[in-house]
């Protein structure tokens, strides 16, 4: 077996070519070590925490459990009452001096993008920018990001209006970004590793697979739920908001389906069952998969067990490699010119 080197794994010192993107109440310190250590990357969610203080905490339990590289998320959305962006990233600064805190994964409004591209990439950071159209790529771009994670319709969470699939929308950051990006939503194993190296990616971002594996901080009903479904299992809420989001489909996600059917656009008639302790309490607490509303993707159509970060990240690497060396290469053939 031969590792897949790319601009991913060659910039950030890692063997395969996969991260593990950020995940409200699944990206903590257990999980990230984890992909390191399987040679991958992962990413611990910084807004998951309560305040800097405690998301510092938790980038030095990261470092106690793994040497590996490593990477922070920090998403930058309008919210009623937003959190201190400038304290996080200042905790995400001061952690990046010894060197092993060497990616970060930003996603949201690009039109506050910028200061923040400054500030991490003067630190040494590796800065992956999240997007879900070639247009929001482009001004990524323009303020200094390093690479995309190009993220299509099938992904969890929020995957923005304008519903372009992976199909089209990796195919079209080969022709028109100038700087390398990662095939992001719906990944899940080797076959769409090869694919898309050969639409022109640096490797696969994955966020809802690695929900499924043995040390995901989650309750193991959530887990077992990811198995169950299937590519049927999401829906979409808050459309008439224009704030779309994939989730679970549980009994309170339909809830919200038939409130915001009645009262669109409204967001204070669902907020109650929106609201992130509902989701935190189903994954640390209850593991009721009916409670709350939790992003989860289509590629639960392609979960079929829970297992380790290390046999995932080897299971997808060896496939691709198998995909690439075996089925592409022995696709092409000579004809000679007598035929």
């Amino acid at each position: 077996k031969m590792p897949i080197s790319t601009k991913l794994t060659r910039a950030l010192g890692i063997t395969h070519p996969l991260i593990q993107g950020g995940m409200h109440y699944v990206g903590y310190a257990p999980l990230v070590a984890a992909v390191g250590n399987a040679g991958a990357i992962g990413c611990i969610t910084a807004l998951t925490q309560p305040s800097p203080e405690a998301l510092q905490k938790e980038i030095r339990a990261c470092k106690a459990l793994s040497t590996k590289p490593f990477g922070v998320n920090l998403t930058l959305l309008p919210m009623l009452q937003p959190p201190n962006y400038d304290a996080f990233a200042q905790v995400v600064e001061d952690e990046m001096a010894s060197g092993q805190l060497r990616m970060i994964e930003t996603a949201g409004h690009f039109k506050g993008l910028e200061p923040f591209v400054i500030r991490f990439k003067a630190a040494g950071a590796f800065v992956i920018h999240k997007c879900v159209t070639i247009r929001h790529a482009k001004s990524a771009e323009k303020v200094g990001v390093d690479m995309i994670s190009m993220d299509g319709f099938d992904c969890a969470g929020h995957p923005g209006e304008a519903d372009i699939g992976n199909w089209v929308l990796f195919a079209k950051a080969a022709r028109e970004l100038k700087i390398p990006f990662v095939a992001s939503g719906g990944c899940a194993d080797g076959k769409q590793l090869a694919a898309a190296i050969a639409m022109g990616a640096e490797g696969m971002n994955m966020g809802t697979r690695f929900m499924a594996t043995v040390e995901a901080p989650i309750h193991d009903n959530i887990k077992q739920a990811l198995v169950d479904g299937d590519e049927h299992s999401t829906t979409l809420l808050m459309r008439s908001m224009r704030n779309t989001e994939r989730v679970y489909k549980n009994q309170a996600a339909r809830k919200v389906l038939e409130i915001e059917k009645e009262h669109p656009g409204d967001f204070s008639k669902i907020g109650h069952i929106m609201k992130g302790d509902n989701y935190r309490r189903a994954f640390q607490e209850t593991g009721d998969v009916e409670e709350g509303v939790w992003s989860a993707g289509t590629v639960m159509g392609l979960i079929d067990s829970v297992v380790t970060c290390q046999e995932l990240c080897d299971n997808i690497v060896d496939e691709a490699e198998e995909v690439i060396k075996g089925r592409l290469a022995n696709s092409v053939t000579l004809v000679s010119d007598a035929n």
